[in-house]
């Protein structure tokens, strides 16, 4: 029997050998380094999961597009990468502004998502709701979407850190600003009862002085009050030509307004977490809403004053392709784009040590960081002993378009 020919394998030419070779090392190198990549609760070589609940309905939902915002930007980042090589998996949960909800909420994320860090949750009773559970858990509950001082407690609650100016500050701020430009006036106060509202007003008191006598009365309301129009009828009956609303978007709209058809002209105070065009001021009414002074800290998008700044426009051109539809004269958009480039730093910060323990490490210690949408001026700097994010303020008045400096 004849055997046939042996067929010879075919050998690749030199050159092609080196090339095969060396992309066999690249991709077992890129492999080994996938592989090599440290994982940590809610972490893994190709993700971060970060939780957040937030009031898409109930009382509070217009701060709804907070979350929205902040999605939004991590979706940008994913398109460029991630972060160090991973991918944000933002898992945020509807909570209708309620405390039971927000802690059962945070409780999914934590047990049954697994993720890294709370991030952002809107209010404060809602943060005060979960800020034992998350602090005995070890877990960050970063840049909270409330101003309490409770939040910047590194003794007690080493694990919660809020973001926005101090509730006690800004109204420490406004009664400073009162008592020096305005030393007779008769002030009127609108608040929401519970510690978002108190901390405010207690600020106020503060920062009035001995001026505090001026406050010739101060008007509570629930949050889930369906108006607020005795309280202002109130305030106007007992003389007050300044009022301040310390009251997020729905109510502090319904004041404004009822304010307007009333015919009464007070100055209107407005605390800087509802000096919002989209959410306060057009469902109050635009003429209705000039005039109104709030505490700045950001640049408003609309605001012609910025319409050739750099950081403006990088903004406008990242909302117009991830927010297509959205107000761009809703704050909470320019907002929740600059609370997520503040996480985006830290986790930055934190390279491939994405361990709890490093997240809040970082966290409390930025050094000057600049998040070009504040106003000028405004630099982040924390520690450890002071867990204060933004902190630089103005005031400015409402000109029925956009916002000037009160001088």
């Amino acid at each position: 029997m004849t055997q046939g020919p042996t067929r010879q394998p075919r050998r690749l030419a030199p050159s092609r050998r080196v090339l095969l070779a060396a992309a066999l090392a690249a991709m077992g190198a890129t492999l080994a380094g996938a592989a090599e990549k440290k994982t940590f609760p809610g972490v893994t070589g190709a993700e971060i999961r970060i939780g957040q609940t937030m009031a898409y309905s109930g009382p509070a939902s217009a701060y709804g597009q907070l979350g929205k915002a902040q999605a939004a930007y991590f979706r940008y980042l994913n398109d460029r990468g991630g972060i160090n090589g991973r991918k944000i998996r933002f898992i945020s949960l509807d909570d209708g502004y309620s405390a039971p909800r927000a802690l059962e909420g945070v409780r999914r994320l934590m047990e049954g998502e697994d993720v890294a860090l709370i991030f952002g949750s809107l209010g404060t009773a809602n943060n005060l709701a979960v800020r034992g559970y998350l602090n005995s858990r070890k877990a960050p509950q970063l840049f909270v979407a409330g101003g309490s001082q409770a939040f910047n407690d590194p003794v007690h609650y080493p694990w919660t850190m809020a973001w926005q100016p101090a509730l006690h500050r800004e109204g420490e701020f406004f009664g400073r600003q009162v008592a020096a430009r305005t030393p007779g006036a008769r002030i009127g106060v609108l608040y929401q009862n519970d510690d978002f509202g108190r901390e405010l007003l207690a600020g106020l008191r503060k920062g009035l002085g001995e001026r505090a006598a001026g406050i010739v009365s101060a008007q509570s309301f629930q949050a889930a009050d369906p108006t607020i129009d005795s309280q202002i009828v109130n305030l106007k009956e007992a003389g007050a030509d300044a009022v301040f609303l310390f009251a997020y978007s729905r109510q502090a709209a319904q004041a404004i307004r009822k304010i307007h058809e009333m015919g009464w002209k007070p100055q209107i105070y407005l605390t800087l977490g509802s000096a919002y065009i989209g959410s306060t001021f057009r469902p109050a009414g635009i003429e209705a809403s000039k005039g109104v002074i709030t505490a700045g800290f950001i640049k408003e998008a609309t605001d012609p004053a910025w319409k050739d700044d750099a950081a403006v426009k990088e903004w406008r051109a990242w909302f117009d392709r991830y927010l297509p539809g959205a107000d761009p004269s809703d704050t909470l958009n320019i907002v929740g784009y600059a609370y997520a480039q503040t996480l985006e730093q830290v986790l930055r910060q934190a390279g491939d040590d994405l361990s709890r323990e490093n997240i809040m490490r970082q966290a409390t210690s930025l050094r000057n960081v600049r998040i070009p949408v504040l106003l000028p001026g405004s630099l982040i700097n924390t520690s450890p002993d002071d867990y204060t994010v933004v902190s630089h303020m103005r005031l400015q008045r409402f000109n029925g378009e956009s916002w000037d400096p009160v001088e």
